[in-house]
C-alpha cells in the first residue's frame, strides 16, 4: 500500500510517520508514503493556491490548477482512489478502513479556507470523505486518521491479527474493558472472572460488557446490532 498526501504542510505527515507503528509498518515495507506539496504546482511568484470565492463570501478557496496539477504528478494516478477531506463527505466508518486497506495506493486531497473548488471534486475526485461532524483548519489530521485505521486493516502491520476482530466496531459494539497488572491499583481490583482461567465465562463476561457499554455511550449501534442479531 502507498499513500499519497497533497498538502499544503508536508511536515505533519513526515512527523506521523516517523513514530511508532506507522514507522516500523514505513521500515518494514508494509506500507509507503508521498507527501506532495501543493505549493510547489502554483503557477504565482508567491505560491499562492487560494482566491477569492465567486458570489462572494466569508474566506477563501484553494484553486483547481495548482491541486489538479498535484495530483497528475503522481504516475498512474488514475488507478488510485482519490479522497478528498471534508466535513460534507461521508461518513468514514471501520468497515471503510477494510475497503480502502484492499487498494494498491490511495491518495488524499487535504484541503484548507473553505475548501476546494468544486470542479476539482467532479473531475478527480471519487470519494469525499469526513471523519465527523466538527470543522477542522485543515485536512490533514482526517487522512492521518483514515491513513492509520486503513492501514491496521493491511497484512502484516498488526503483530497479532486476533486484535483486530476484537476491536471496537468489528462486530458492531464497541470494544470490552481491558484490565493489565498490577491486579489491585488504588484499591480498584481485576474483575475476578478475567482472573479465574474459565475462558468461557470469560468470553460471556467480555460480550455482556461491550453490549452494556454500547447500549449506554452508543444506543445507535446498539439498536442496530439488537436489530440485525434479534437481540
Amino acid at each position: 500500500m502507498k499513500y499519497y498526501f497533497l498538502t499544503l504542510f508536508p511536515g505533519v505527515f513526515h512527523a506521523y510517520f516517523g513514530e511508532s507503528m506507522m514507522k516500523r509498518a514505513v521500515d518494514s515495507g508494509v506500507l509507503s508514503f508521498e507527501v506532495i506539496d501543493i505549493r510547489e504546482f502554483s503557477e504565482n511568484k508567491h505560491r499562492r493556491v487560494d482566491d477569492y470565492p465567486y458570489g462572494g463570501g466569508a474566506g477563501m478557496v484553494m484553486a483547481p490548477g495548482p491541486i489538479a496539477r498535484a495530483l497528475k504528478s503522481i504516475p498512474n494516478w488514475q488507478s488510485y482512489p482519490v479522497i478528498y477531506l471534508t466535513p460534507g463527505g461521508k461518513p468514514f466508518e471501520q468497515a471503510d478502513g477494510a475497503a480502502f486497506a484492499k487498494a494498491e495506493g490511495l491518495i488524499f486531497i487535504c484541503g484548507h479556507y473553505e475548501g476546494i473548488d468544486q470542479r476539482v471534486i467532479d473531475a478527480y475526485v471519487t470519494h469525499e470523505v469526513s471523519t465527523g461532524d466538527y470543522v477542522l483548519t485543515g485536512g490533514e489530521l482526517p487522512a492521518l486518521t483514515m491513513a492509520d485505521c486503513i492501514a491496521r486493516n493491511l497484512p502484516g502491520f498488526l503483530g497479532n491479527a486476533e486484535s483486530l476482530s476484537e476491536e471496537s466496531f468489528e462486530r458492531g459494539l464497541l470494544e470490552y474493558p481491558q484490565y493489565t497488572r498490577p491486579p489491585v491499583f488504588e484499591e480498584m481490583s481485576v474483575p475476578e472472572v478475567l482472573l479465574s482461567g474459565n475462558h468461557k465465562a470469560i468470553e460471556d463476561w467480555r460480550r455482556a460488557q461491550a453490549l452494556a457499554k454500547t447500549r449506554a455511550v452508543r444506543p445507535d449501534l446498539y439498536d442496530a446490532f439488537a436489530l440485525e442479531t434479534n437481540q
